[in-house]
């Protein structure tokens, strides 16, 4: 993966688009030798969503689970245990 400082980004803008866009490149963006953040495809930044709903689908399938084996806790109970 590529790494480019925000000035150079700035400058490049437009090449830096077109190497991702189309040549499906991964860039990082870089401050003062600190990475900020990256630059990615667009359809890696769909796959990244569409994992995360996945991820949070089966977090909440596992939690509905344990409800039915364990049960629940009443509302009352959990605001008195955390003392809300």
């Amino acid at each position: 993966m590529d790494s480019v400082t925000t000035a150079e980004a700035r400058k490049q803008l437009a090449e830096l688009v077109n190497r991702v866009a189309y040549g499906k490149e991964r860039v990082v963006l870089t401050r003062h030798g600190r990475e900020l953040a990256a630059v990615v495809p667009l359809e890696d930044l769909r796959l990244l969503e569409r994992l995360r709903s996945r991820l949070t689908r089966r977090q909440v399938q596992r939690a509905l689970k344990e409800v039915q084996e364990r049960g629940a806790v009443p509302w009352e109970a959990l605001q008195e245990a955390l003392d809300l």
